[in-house]
């Protein structure tokens, strides 16, 4: 039977707002099982249609970036072995930037050397790399600190241990520990009730995924947010700024003019463009109606079209992701010409998780204003 997949909304428990995509692969059909939650894969010659069909159940999706598993053997095999992963990408019309690949399944001592070439490999091609099935899965953790991952993913039967198993709850605490040493972010999957949400929050995770967190009739995803311990002057600030961030549209720094003019035309709603380098921090700014101007100005194409995007890019201005609205506002207010410019706001490490529009800052402050 061909491969299903199921395409799941990855959360920012911060926020509430859907960041991220993660394919999970059914394959139980074909004798394996599913690919993309961290458990064991099936046969070798069912993953070409298995990650086709997960590249396809997001193809209608919108174009918020993709967890995608791997088995571990694809990538410790190099060229050979990550054949069917870019023909599936061919033909999806995925770029590698959007796509995040998750390694999988049981890595032996001797492939040590080639899993971490196949991740620098991958790296190149421009795809964000993690490692999954963390914290039951045979994985040294000075291999994690060697592969440099962008993203550790929890094992689905950690997280589903965590709420009432002391041992288990200490061993995602020690992995979340371990990402925030390495940079990296932390994926919990497999969210299922309230108790496990609260364990993964505990540990400091901030991504999560799961029945709990699937999307409504309206297709939102409500999350409860906890409520921050403010003081009373500091309440009076209003809201930080994670809490009113929009998803950034994102290209590599090194990425061509004509290549962010794509993205501009085919999304009218995108009021910037943010160029970040190969860790997501941003590195230059392209707000719509200069760049636009720019490239749509006579002889703009020829001076601009087969160049560099960043030539035409202003500094980011970033505010930290704890940053209350008023002292975002104050922050856009020293501007100048580029008062109404989007805000980058960046995590503790300086990623870039989003933008903030001056229209919803404005918006914030004067409903703060208004008399209760």
């Amino acid at each position: 039977m061909t491969a299903r997949a199921i395409v799941s909304p990855v959360v920012d428990l911060d926020t509430g707002g859907v960041i991220a995509l993660q394919a999970i692969i059914d394959e139980r059909s074909m004798g394996g099982r599913p690919i993309g939650d961290g458990r064991p894969y099936g046969a070798a010659e069912a993953v070409s249609t298995a990650l086709r069909a997960a590249l396809d159940a997001a193809r209608d999706q919108t174009r918020l970036p993709l967890v995608l598993g791997l088995p571990a053997h694809m990538v410790i095999a190099g060229l050979a072995g990550l054949a069917p992963l870019h023909e599936a990408m061919r033909m999806s019309g995925r770029r590698p930037r959007e796509v995040i690949i998750t390694v999988e399944g049981e890595i032996a001592p001797g492939d040590r050397k080639g899993l971490l070439v196949g991740l620098d490999g991958l790296r190149t091609i421009g795809h964000l790399v993690a490692l999954g099935g963390v914290g039951t899965e045979y994985l040294p953790l000075d291999l994690a600190a060697d592969a440099r991952p962008y993203l550790l993913v929890l094992s689905p039967e950690l997280v589903a241990q965590a709420a009432d198993d002391p041992g288990r709850a200490a061993v995602g605490e020690a992995v979340a520990a371990l990402a925030r040493g390495l940079g990296a972010h932390v994926l919990a999957p497999g969210i299922t009730s309230k108790p496990q949400l609260a364990r993964v929050r505990g540990w400091g995770v901030r991504l999560a995924q799961g029945p709990l967190l699937t999307p409504g009739p309206g297709g939102r995803v409500h999350v409860p947010l906890p409520v921050p311990e403010e003081q009373p002057a500091a309440a009076q600030l209003g809201p930080r700024v994670q809490e009113l961030l929009m998803p950034a549209v994102t290209l590599p720094a090194e990425a061509g003019a004509e290549e962010a003019a794509e993205a501009f035309r085919s999304e009218p709603s995108i009021s910037s463009v943010i160029l970040v380098d190969e860790y997501q921090r941003p590195r230059g700014s392209l707000d719509r109606s200069r760049f636009m101007l720019a490239i749509a100005g006579r002889y703009g194409y020829a001076l601009h079209g087969g160049k560099a995007a960043l030539r035409l890019a202003d500094p980011p201005r970033t505010v930290p992701k704890t940053t209350p609205a008023i002292a975002a506002m104050q922050v856009a207010g020293r501007g100048g010409e580029r008062v109404y410019d989007d805000l980058v706001v960046i995590d503790e490490v300086g990623r870039c998780m989003g933008i903030l529009r001056v229209s919803d800052l404005i918006r914030e402050t004067a409903f703060m204003n208004q008399p209760r």
